[in-house]
């Protein structure tokens, strides 16, 4: 996303919208974050299950992918989220 009425423009519900810009906000330069859905969540005050439709509509719109990461001892860690066209922070 160039700007935010890139990312207004497009038809995502209001949960998709403010996911991603939480996902921007903390992505580092190349637009890779991780942070858990359960505190993604808790900052953005809405439960688990609409984080997870949100990730979902985000990756169905092409704005987002997501890779599983896994702890030494195999087990899930956070998701990788890689943002597509983040929107540039500024400085």
């Amino acid at each position: 996303m160039k700007n935010l009425t890139d990312l207004y423009r497009q038809d995502l519900p209001h949960r998709a919208i403010s996911v991603y810009l939480y996902l921007s906000d903390r992505a580092n330069r190349d637009g890779i974050c991780w942070p858990a859905i359960p505190t993604i969540a808790r900052d953005l005050k809405l439960s688990e299950s609409t984080i997870r439709r949100a990730l979902r509509d985000l990756r169905q719109a092409g704005l987002l992918q997501t890779e599983q990461r896994y702890r030494d001892n195999g087990g899930c860690s956070s998701l990788r989220f890689f943002l597509k066209d983040a929107i540039p922070k500024q400085q």
